[in-house]
C-alpha cells in the first residue's frame, strides 16, 4: 500500500484538467449555476489530484465522496452517490433535473439509474457501444454546449492554457 502511495503521490501531482474543464467551471460558478464532484476518490486522492488546482474547489457548492461518505452505501454504477449529492443543494433539485458531466462507463450508468441525464466525454479507449444511453457523447468538454440543456452559453474563445 505504501509502494501504491508513492506511485500515487508522483502521478496526482502532475495530474491536468481535461480541456474545457476550466473554462466551464468558471463560467457556471460565474453564472450561479449551482455544481457539485460526485466522486468516488478518497479526500486524500482528491486533494493529490487537485493540489494545482485548489482555486477552482471554490467553485463548487460541494463534494460528495462515496468512499468515505456514510451515505454512500454502494458505489458506481449504483445511483447513489449522485442522488446524495443533489440533495445536497439547498434548492433540493429532482433527479430529472440535474446534468451529469462523467467520463467513465460506470459513472454514466449510475447517473441514467438516477433519472439524471448525463454528458460523457469518454477516454478514447472505452467502446462507445457500452455509452449507448448517455444523454450526449462528446469528444471533448470543449465541444459542450450548456445552453442545450437550459444553462448560460458558454465562450470557448478564449480558452485556458
Amino acid at each position: 500500500m505504501q509502494e501504491c502511495n508513492k506511485i500515487y503521490e508522483a502521478v496526482f501531482a502532475s495530474v491536468k484538467l481535461i480541456p474545457g474543464a476550466q473554462n466551464l467551471i468558471e463560467h457556471l460558478h460565474k453564472n450561479g449555476v449551482p455544481i457539485a464532484i460526485a466522486t468516488g476518490s478518497t479526500q486524500e486522492s482528491v486533494a493529490m489530484k487537485m493540489q494545482n488546482h485548489k482555486d477552482l474547489l471554490n467553485c463548487f457548492h460541494h463534494i460528495t465522496m462515496g468512499s468515505s461518505d456514510p451515505e454512500v452505501t454502494k458505489g458506481k454504477p449504483d445511483p447513489t452517490i449522485f442522488l446524495v449529492c443533489a440533495a445536497r443543494f439547498p434548492d433540493k433539485p429532482k433527479p430529472e433535473d440535474c446534468l451529469v458531466l462523467e467520463d467513465a462507463v460506470s459513472g454514466v450508468k449510475a447517473a441514467l439509474a438516477a433519472k439524471m441525464q448525463v454528458v460523457v466525454v469518454p477516454d478514447p479507449r472505452i467502446d462507445h457501444k457500452q455509452l449507448k444511453d448517455a444523454t450526449l457523447i462528446l469528444k471533448s468538454l470543449e465541444d459542450f454546449k450548456p445552453e442545450l440543456f437550459g444553462l448560460p452559453a458558454c465562450d470557448y474563445t478564449h480558452l485556458e492554457n
